[in-house]
């Protein structure tokens, strides 16, 4: 199998390159990422409906990956609470190395095919759930070996990789290939392939989560007011929504503390 991720960069001599050639080229390749997101929306797509059933009939999703793509995993998964209202345990991220790893990289953690599924098995991980499987390269072990006891448990499982006819892309039921190819800095996956995980991420739980009915129109009404810029955005909502002037807007929120309520309230739906 090739792995287009550490193909030669199609940029050389980096090293003599003034700082404006080597941004300008950055730029360049970045703006082949969307591209091939874009061929990909069909498999996306296909995932994002697996998830949603699954969360509609109580289920979770893990995300499980190594250094970068680990840390993108926990990175989607921390920020779906406060933007859509969430539990902290309905997606789930969890890296090779533990919490450890996502400030330092942890030697060899990636390597261990078992250690996916026992930090799976912390969280009570049932056939309920979803596990995707985040790995530029589609070869990793660690998230190898967890889809690999999730399909076994008949769990569905994904993945987002980087490279086309993967281990792990094989190994999963939905699988999703955004092929970036070389990267600018030979082998650094942390770039093109990261912009591409991300880019998926982000479309992944904000499609499930409207699904899921945490969206009104396009307003997030269930996002955690936990600072000011937040509570203001949420008076912002209420009075859009509803037509109410900024002082009983204000009150609304104070009283139900949730932008939803507020709206309803106003509306008269409660």
């Amino acid at each position: 199998m090739e792995l287009t991720t550490e193909k030669d960069s199609n940029y050389h001599n980096l090293h003599e390159l003034s700082l404006g050639d080597i941004l300008q080229s950055i730029n360049e390749e970045d703006q082949t990422v969307p591209l091939a997101v874009k061929k990909s929306i069909g498999q996306i797509e296909a995932l994002a409906a697996a998830i949603s059933k699954q969360m509609k009939a109580g289920g979770r999703l893990f995300y499980i990956g190594a250094g970068t793509s680990g840390r993108l995993g926990v990175l989607d998964a921390s920020e779906c609470p406060p933007t859509f209202g969430v539990s902290a345990d309905l997606v789930i991220g969890l890296i090779a190395g533990g919490d450890t790893a996502i400030r330092k990289a942890v030697e060899n953690a990636e390597d261990n095919m078992e250690q996916a599924w026992k930090d799976m098995e912390a969280y009570a991980i049932n056939n309920q759930d979803v596990v995707v499987g985040i790995a530029a390269s589609g070869t990793t072990p660690y998230v190898l070996g967890g889809l690999q006891q999730a399909n076994a448990r008949g769990i569905v499982t994904g993945c987002i990789v980087c490279n086309a006819g993967s281990p792990i892309s094989r190994e999963a039921r939905y699988p999703v290939e955004v092929v970036v190819g070389p990267e600018f800095l030979t082998g650094s996956t942390r770039m093109k392939a990261g912009t591409a995980q991300k880019l998926v991420l982000n479309m992944l739980t904000t499609s499930v989560m409207i699904s899921l009915g945490k969206v009104r129109g396009n307003k997030m009404i269930d996002m955690q007011l936990n600072n000011s810029k937040l509570y203001k955005r949420g008076v912002s909502m209420i009075m859009k929504e509803t037509g109410v002037d900024e002082e009983t807007a204000k009150k609304l929120l104070e009283k139900y503390g949730n932008i939803r309520e507020a709206i309803d309230e106003a509306s008269g739906v409660r």
